[in-house]
């Protein structure tokens, strides 16, 4: 059985909302569209992942609720992983190789550097950063996330709102 891993970085965030703290940052209305964007690739293209875990941070979570919405993911089952907001790119991967083996394709929705630097680790065409919704499909030849670090891998996909723009 193979395994799939999608990184997606959040949406287009507002900066300019005077005494909101980083974690509270909303998305701004361009990162609603662009997410919304973005899902209906995924929806034709890769379908329903089998579990989607997000920051705890407010764009990140409005960005999972989103791509939830249009995959037909239940959003009350999206997992809060507040590791995902504080980690660097080893924590991302403890999570990666953390994830139940029963899920072949998991979504992970977060900040960068760190999710450009988790992918970078499994990609061969290093990326210098993934832009905002973002997303970046991993496959990988192994029965248990935990295998992921020395299975066969192959990059499906690579997909940013600029390049589905009409």
């Amino acid at each position: 059985m193979a395994k799939t891993l999608l990184l997606v970085r959040h949406g287009k965030s507002a900066w300019n909302k005077p005494g909101l703290s980083d974690h509270e940052r909303p998305l701004l209305k361009v990162g609603i569209e662009r997410t919304i964007r973005v899902a209906h690739y995924l929806k034709a293209h890769t379908g329903c992942p089998d579990l989607i875990v997000s920051s705890h941070a407010v764009r990140a979570f409005e960005t999972a609720r989103l791509l939830a919405g249009e995959l037909g993911y239940p959003g009350h089952e999206i997992q809060i992983e507040s590791n995902i907001y504080f980690f660097g790119q080893d924590g991302l991967f403890d999570i990666a190789t953390g994830l139940p083996d029963e899920k072949d394709a998991v979504m992970l929705v977060g900040h960068n550097p760190a999710m450009t630097q988790l992918a970078n680790v499994f990609l061969t065409d290093k990326l210098d950063y993934l832009p905002t919704t973002g997303v970046v499909s991993i496959g990988f030849d192994a029965e248990r996330w935990s295998d992921i670090p020395l299975a066969s891998k192959r990059t499906n996909f690579l997909i940013t709102p600029k390049m589905l723009e009409l």
